[in-house]
This record gives structure tokens, sequence and C-alpha cells, in this order.
């Protein structure tokens, strides 16, 4: 209704002017001046219809992942003919655990899961977002920004699975494009990336063995919410206290102390006199 009204406003003006200028200047400034009076939200919408369908494409073929439904998403689907299944996960994150600065990388993912896609080879995509599932990258001691690949050999006939392997790839925040994400699959420049493993190995680790990786999970984040300045009070604190009780006098040693101090007294010095011959 706004736009109607502008145009309505610069009709008699354009009118005006109709006989002064060609018909080529005049609707070039009729279109300037329309523009001017269009909602800002309508050229940033359309200015990136590349992006925006890119981010359409990830949406459907990449797993957000969260607490409930990252086990599930990393168990390989025993049917598969492919041994072992691939994973690409792709840690990001917000102001709070990225810093601002993951905008740029995202972009370059939704584009890199739009090309793979059109990949019937293309692996198992996934997505964590540390500032929305803070607990779960607790849980894996993930950090933004990165991308975990993942290899999960299907079960053996007699039902024992082989290890898994998983490699963290730590991603720039200027110089990474999406030619390098689709490289870590199609090149697999996983390989030059940091191998994780030990306890808190999401599948194979011992913590994820004996069902504790969740609860310590929990655990770590309960920690990351206290305050670095709260953390030093309980330290002091405790160091006081520890001082405390070793400069403190002990009623038992004072004791004994005295008890030997008695003895010495009472003893006679140079030893008992020589008897008279």
């Amino acid at each position: 209704m706004h736009l109607n009204h502008a145009l309505t406003l610069a009709l008699p003006a354009l009118c005006a002017a109709q006989a002064q200028k060609p018909l080529g200047e005049q609707a070039a400034a009729w279109f300037e001046k329309a523009k001017s009076y269009l909602p800002n939200s309508v050229p940033t919408a359309i200015q990136d219809p590349v992006g925006a369908g890119a981010a359409k494409i990830a949406a459907k073929n990449v797993t957000p992942l969260t607490m409930a439904n990252y086990e599930s998403f990393l168990t390989p689907d025993p049917n598969s003919p492919k041994s072992p299944q691939e994973y690409m996960i792709f840690v990001s994150g917000g102001n709070k655990t990225c810093g601002g600065l993951c905008t740029k990388l995202e972009k370059e993912w939704n584009e890199t899961a739009s090309i793979f896609a059109a990949d019937p080879t293309s692996p198992n995509l996934g997505y964590i977002n540390c500032d929305a599932q803070a607990v779960l990258c607790s849980t894996w001691m993930a950090k933004p920004p990165t991308i975990w690949h993942i290899q999960r050999p299907v079960a053996h006939a007699d039902q024992s699975t082989p290890a898994s392997t998983i490699h963290i790839n730590y991603l720039n925040f200027t110089e990474t494009t999406v030619g390098d994400m689709v490289a870590l699959h199609s090149g697999k420049k996983y390989e030059t990336g940091l191998i994780y493993e030990g306890y808190f190995d999401p599948i194979d680790g011992q913590l994820a063995q004996l069902g504790l990786l969740k609860p310590i999970g929990y655990v770590l984040f309960g920690f990351s919410l206290i305050p670095s300045w709260a953390f030093m009070l309980i330290i002091s604190m405790v160091s006081r206290t520890v001082i405390a009780r070793r400069t403190a006098p002990n009623p038992e040693r004072a004791q004994q102390a005295r008890q030997g101090a008695r003895s010495a007294g009472s003893a006679p010095l140079g030893g008992a006199p020589a008897a008279n011959q």
C-alpha cells in the first residue's frame, strides 16, 4: 500500500517531465524513483538466490544432531553394501562458541551439502551448533569450526563391530572454501586431520562403552556454566583452609612435646654420681 501511494505521488511529476525527456530516460527515472520507496527487506531477500537455494537443499540433506539422536545417526545401516559407512559432521556455533565468525563457513557448508546431494557416493551429513547444543559439544569435547569425518564399519556376521575412525579437520574462518570441504570426501583430505581417540571418543571410547559419556557430558556442561571468578574464589577458599590446618597447633603434638620436656627436666645432668668406695 505504501508503494502504491508513493507511485501515485510520483506520477504527476513524471507526466510533467514527459514532454521534455526521451522515453528511455523517463523510464529509468521512474524506476529509480519507485525503487527508493521499496522496503529494504525486498532486495536483501533476493540478493543471494544461490545461497538461499543451497540452504534449502542443505536443510533436507543434513541432519541436525542432538543428545537424543546422535547415536542413531551414527549407527550404520546393516543393509548398506558400503562398509565402512562415511559421515561428515560440521561443528559450528554462534556468538557464544564461535564469536560470530562462523557465518561465512555456514554458507560454504550449505553449498557443500547441495553439491553432495547430487553425489550418490557422498557421506551422511550432520550438523552441530554448539550454541544450541552445548551439552553435546561438551560430551564430545567438540569445538567449532571443525568438520568431523567418521568411518563406521558395518557389524560382522558374528555381531562384532570393528573399530571406527574419527578425523577432526579444523577450518579457517576466512580461507576455507566449498572446494576444501568437498575435497575432504572426494580427495580424502580428511586423512590430514587429527585422529580422535581416547576416553571421550563418542563411539569406541571407554566412557561410551560403559554408558558414562552422556552423564559426564552433563557434568562438564554444568562446570562450563560456572564463571571463572567463582572457580578462583573456590580455589582460594580451599587453599586457605589447607594452609590454616597445616599451621594450626596440633594438641597431640603439643602434649607430646610437653611430656618430652618434663622427662628431660627430671633426668640428672651428667649421669648418676659415682658410688663411694
